[in-house]
């Protein structure tokens, strides 16, 4: 299967799950492909044959327009090294989780969530250490006892009902032997903050050709975040999530206008507005879509963030004029 047609049947699943869905990000560079919403959960889905191909640069950045987009990153992806992605467990590659589209599946249209994570040195389960320490004083079992049932240590017992993740072997036997469910599953899409918090990494600079640009809006009190690997320049946080803005600049070509029109996609699912500067004449346009198309010396008149927000629903309040 081609990698279009992979990411083509990614995003029908979502759709069928219940996910409003962007248009495919068709242009390069690009650290993901698709990006959905279903209620308050958004995803940024990067999607591959091989998760061994999901570089460290394209983790960290994914992690950061996570943060900067309340979204949480995801891969995608059929095999690693010569083998299949296991069904129902969850990888994790630079940070980010990855599982195959029949996990996908059975987390988000079957609504079953995965039990298991890949780690170094095996596959491991998280046990609810109150639901085991529950079971156990009901059977009026010692922690010797059941250590000894399991062939691990007293002391391994009590890390178990302390939170201390266990392999799938074990689990399987904690389970046998109580005959009840003791796992807890993997939390995919609440995990946004927590990868957040772990990218240590300095930010990229601004692009010397948008430092005009980044100064007006940092001006009217936004607080800009450059990117490297996304269809948008910089995205724009206000005190106001409502207000924040995924923000393009060059001159106004082809490639541009492809670029906001992906925006405009993007914007309907992050829930933040799109604008592009254009450097020069804009061709008499005022938007394509939903995305604003502002020329660079409009910008640079801007005096508040009230100036901007007027002038960006001026030109998405009209209908744009054909292409």
């Amino acid at each position: 299967m081609s990698r279009q047609a992979l990411v083509g049947n990614i995003s029908a699943m979502l759709s069928d799950a219940g996910f409003a869905v962007s248009d495919r990000i068709a242009v390069r560079p690009k650290s993901f492909d698709l990006a959905a919403r279903r209620g308050e959960d958004v995803l940024l889905v990067k999607v591959l044959a091989n998760v061994d191909a999901f570089d460290a640069a394209t983790g960290m950045e994914m992690r950061r327009l996570g943060h900067y987009l309340n979204a949480t990153p995801l891969v995608l992806a059929l095999r690693t090294r010569d083998e299949d992605l296991k069904p129902g467990v969850v990888y994790f590659r630079h940070g980010v989780p990855a599982i195959s589209p029949d996990t996908a599946v059975d987390m988000f249209v079957e609504g079953v969530p995965p039990l298991i994570y890949a780690a170094p040195g095996g596959l491991y389960v998280d046990i609810d250490g109150d639901v085991l320490h529950d079971a156990r004083e009901e059977r009026d079992w010692s922690l010797g006892r059941l250590a000894s049932e399991l062939g691990v240590s007293r002391r391994t017992v009590s890390k178990y009902e302390d939170g201390m993740n266990a392999s799938v072997e074990v689990a399987a036997q904690l389970e046998e032997v109580f005959d009840e469910p003791l796992s807890s599953p993997v939390d995919v899409l609440d995990g946004a903050d927590d990868l957040a918090e772990e990218d240590t990494s300095e930010p990229p600079e601004h692009d010397p050709d948008d430092e005009a640009i980044v100064t007006v809006l940092t001006r009217v009190g936004y607080d800009v975040h450059p990117t490297e690997r996304a269809p948008f320049k910089t995205v724009s946080e206000d005190e106001d999530p409502t207000e924040s803005l995924l923000t393009g600049h060059s001159s106004f070509t082809r490639t541009a206008k492809k670029r906001a029109e992906i925006m405009s996609s993007l914007g309907a699912i992050t829930r933040m507005q799109s604008v592009y500067v254009v450097d020069g004449r804009a061709g008499g346009r005022e938007c394509v879509d939903d995305t604003a198309l502002i020329e660079r010396s409009e910008l640079e008149d801007v005096e508040d963030a009230d100036d901007l927000r007027d002038l960006i629903q001026g030109r998405v309040d009209r209908e744009p004029e054909s292409a």
